[in-house]
């Protein structure tokens, strides 16, 4: 994979441009990473006072001797420049005395963030070079904000979301214990010759970013900060967590009750805000990352490690937006989980025929019967996996290709050796395997839910899901069949990792005739597996395409609680790493058609995928 594969997707990430000039101050100290636990500033009263500077600073995204790049970067008076930029937080009624320099010699700045929240719009504070301001305002209404600066005038194919920091505001009486991780990325001319990326948290990049401890059962509140110009569809392997606001820079809004769903993957807009609380329930080693392939991936290094496709370890196979969370085991709980006669299923990782697009053909195919599948044979996308809620089962991986692989069971309650993360998933040095080449591997579910999920690799992620190693994967409730004449699975993918992208579905990219039964519920499952960019699915009527409308069913194979279940016009879209699960019934006889459209950072043309003839 190519330097350019971050650099020209349209969907993902960044242009070429030419990048207006950081220059050197006659002494650009490293800048320290901020784990945003200590706020800046100090209180005078009712009033936090504090003082920041735009500086120029040599970042060190990885180890403190690796890579690194020259960047402007926020710093309190007389302290370290740090990415994200000093902490500020501070309880609601707080008026903020904030003084903002700008240190840069040749380049204005606009500062954006310091006023009182909630507010939706904010033309920013522009100093000119040496320039200074003090800004007063009360803080204003709890919640998770930050603020931002540009450089000059930054074209659109750069990143400079080093130029952040997360701003606090706490209820009156205190929030509970939490965290705060912003996202930070960086792209451009390293120098005339050298493009570079840094995606980081905090401050760092994996494999350099923050491990973070917690014991099975702990009550965990985070908030996640995107002051990024790209939307980041944030995954948490093995466990849901609760939504409990969305924001931006300037307004939070909480969400309370039912409005608090329970999922695996929240689609992070740009320039917005999370709060989040979740609940180890099984120890080892977790994963909370970008699910944009290439933002963690090797294309996420500043300098990339051209081995790192294949290789079981997984500070080479992963890197940039991915933080590692270590579970322990409370005191005397039995860590091993009791498998009563469990299912036995078997999958082979297989390579075929070059398809037209992509390069290879890669496919997990389920062994029926018996018999093995023959050896070339793949499926695009993999074979449908039908368990049942409870029953033990597993699952056994068989790798008939010439390259090592993994799967990973995406949105599934599990134990973490199964998880399907190479060198990281188990715990301590009991670390589950690539599988390689001639080699198996057992994974051992029990689904504690129904609903529809993933399976997808987790090694050289963006070649060998866009050359075919995913499938879905259906639970039923115990006593149930699937029955596909009403049960719909759209699964959608790239064929190959080229650009401009194509768009498969259930691995092709043509139209077909189905015909349904009046009166009759279908229910609908959508599944977005490609590396970048969100799909839209909506169904509309006859040859005027009057919308038609369906109920939410279920996000991430998490059941929605009744009162969400209302109609709703049938539209929705559907990020990387999302399944969403509809209920529809067509009202009468006629002509519907379900069509899906590309959404990168411009939406594609609207593409039939399938009439149906309701008699």
């Amino acid at each position: 994979m190519s330097l350019a594969r971050v650099v020209i997707p349209t969907v993902l990430f960044l242009g070429l441009a030419s990048s207006p000039p950081i220059r050197r101050s006659a002494d650009s100290p490293p800048a320290e990473a901020n784990d945003n636990r200590t706020p800046a500033g100090h209180l005078a009263g009712d009033s936090l006072v504090v003082a920041l500077e735009i500086r120029t600073a040599e970042w060190y995204p990885e180890k403190p001797d690796g890579p690194h790049v020259l960047v402007a970067a926020f710093g309190e008076e007389g302290k370290a420049t740090t990415v994200p930029g000093p902490l500020i937080r501070i309880p609601t009624g707080t008026v903020v005395v904030a003084t903002l320099r700008n240190t840069l010699s040749d380049s204005a700045v606009t500062i954006r963030g310091f006023r009182s929240r909630p507010y939706t719009t904010d033309d920013g504070i522009t100093l000119n070079p040496g320039e200074q301001t003090t800004v007063r305002f009360p803080a204003g209404a709890p919640g998770t904000y930050f603020y931002d600066a540009d450089v000059g005038v930054q074209p659109d194919s750069l990143e400079r979301e080093q130029l952040a920091g997360a701003f606090i505001v706490d209820p009156a009486s205190g929030s509970p214990p939490d965290r705060v991780f912003v996202i930070n990325i960086w792209a451009g001319w390293r120098d005339s010759a050298t493009w570079g990326n840094a995606l980081a948290i905090n401050g760092r990049s994996w494999p350099y970013t923050e491990r973070v401890g917690a014991t099975v059962g702990d009550s965990i509140r985070w908030r996640v900060i995107n002051p990024s110009v790209r939307p980041h569809p944030m995954h948490l392997h093995g466990v849901y967590f609760r939504q409990d606001s969305r924001g931006a820079r300037g307004w939070d809004s909480a969400w309370t009750g039912d409005d608090r769903q329970l999922i695996v993957t929240s689609a992070m807009r740009a320039l917005s805000t999370l709060t989040m609380a979740w609940r180890p329930d099984r120890p080892g080693n977790w994963l909370f990352h970008c699910h944009l392939m290439f933002h963690a991936g090797n294309d996420a290094r500043l300098v990339p490690d051209i081995h790192e496709a294949h290789s079981g370890d997984p500070d080479r196979h992963m890197a940039g937006l991915v933080l590692g969370i270590q579970a322990a085991p409370r005191p005397g709980d039995t860590v091993e989980e009791p498998r009563p006669n469990p299912r036995r299923l078997s999958i082979y990782a297989q390579e075929g025929a070059r398809r037209d697009r992509a390069d290879r053909a890669l496919g997990f195919v389920l062994q029926q019967g018996g018999t093995p599948p023959a050896v070339d044979s793949v499926e695009h996308p993999g074979s449908l996996l039908v368990l049942t809620r409870g029953q033990p089962t597993d699952i056994t991986i068989h790798n008939r290709m010439k390259e090592p692989t993994a799967i990973h069971w995406h949105g599934i309650e599990l134990e973490s050796w199964s998880d399907g993360v190479p060198g990281w998933s188990g715990s301590g040095t009991r670390l589950a395997p690539m599988v390689a080449p001639g080699d198996s591997f057992v994974a051992r579910l029990t689904l504690p839910r129904a609903g529809t999920f993933i399976y997808h690799t987790h090694l050289n992620d963006i070649e060998q899901v866009t050359s075919g190693l995913y499938g879905p994967l259906v639970v039923l409730e115990p006593g149930q069949q699937f029955d596909p004449s009403t049960d719909h699975i759209f699964l959608a993918s790239w064929d190959g990792p080229g650009e401009p992208p194509h768009v498969l579905i259930n691995g092709d990219s043509l139209p077909r005739n189905e015909t349904l039964e009046a009166g009759v519920a279908h229910r609908f499952r959508f599944i977005n597996i490609g590396p970048a960019g969100g799909v839209r699915f909506s169904i509309v009527r006859g040859q005027d395409s009057v919308p038609q409308s369906w109920s939410l069913l279920a996000k991430d194979g998490a059941n929605v609680p009744e009162s969400r279940r209302a109609s709703r016009r049938a539209y929705q879209p559907v990020n990387i790493g999302e399944t969403w699960d509809f209920l529809f019934q067509p009202p009468a006889p006629g002509e519907y058609r379900l069509y899906y459209q590309f959404s990168g950072l411009q939406l594609g043309a609207r593409t039939l995928l399938r009439q149906f003839t309701v008699q």
